[in-house]
């Protein structure tokens, strides 16, 4: 079935720092530690901002922008985003929750998904709920890695 985007998503509402607190892995997050996006609407398009550090909180910070812009029709929750010209890719915001601290997004074929939080920490009850919330969507929780963002959490079970 297809997926059920957030309806009525506000983009200002949406703007700002949101940490990743899970995903399903892929290659370019596989491994990372202390991952956030950093999203903005300048001019009316949309600028994403991944930031994390290889394996460990001692690496390098390493970020990566795309640039996108918001599919018509969509009430603001289909975006277009590209890491380079001619490669567009789906950010597809599932559900956010009514006061904008946590949110889902999810991709065309329910391949990846992410649980943001303007909070780098979130508890156990919370992140089950939101799992829960994902397996509504049909997609295969199992696949979810929690991402370290302390150096405590690296290594944990859940964990990536």
């Amino acid at each position: 079935p297809p997926l059920t985007l957030a309806p009525q998503f506000d983009l200002q509402g949406y703007s700002g720092r949101w940490y990743i607190i899970a995903n399903i892995p892929y290659f370019a997050e596989r491994g990372e530690v202390g991952s956030a996006f950093d999203v903005s609407f300048p001019d009316g398009e949309v600028s994403d901002i991944y930031s994390g550090r290889d394996r460990t909180f001692d690496a390098p910070l390493k970020s990566y922008t795309m640039r996108g812009y918001v599919v018509a029709g969509s009430e603001n929750a289909r975006w277009r985003e590209s890491p380079f010209w001619p490669v567009y890719l789906s950010y597809l915001i599932l559900w956010v929750d009514p006061d904008y601290h946590y949110a889902l997004v999810g991709y065309p074929g329910r391949g990846y998904g992410w649980i943001l939080s303007r909070s780098p920490q979130m508890d156990d009850a919370t992140y089950r709920a939101l799992l829960a919330r994902f397996a509504a969507e049909h997609y295969d929780t199992s696949l979810f890695r929690r991402v370290p963002q302390t150096p405590e959490e690296i290594g944990q079970p859940g964990y990536q």
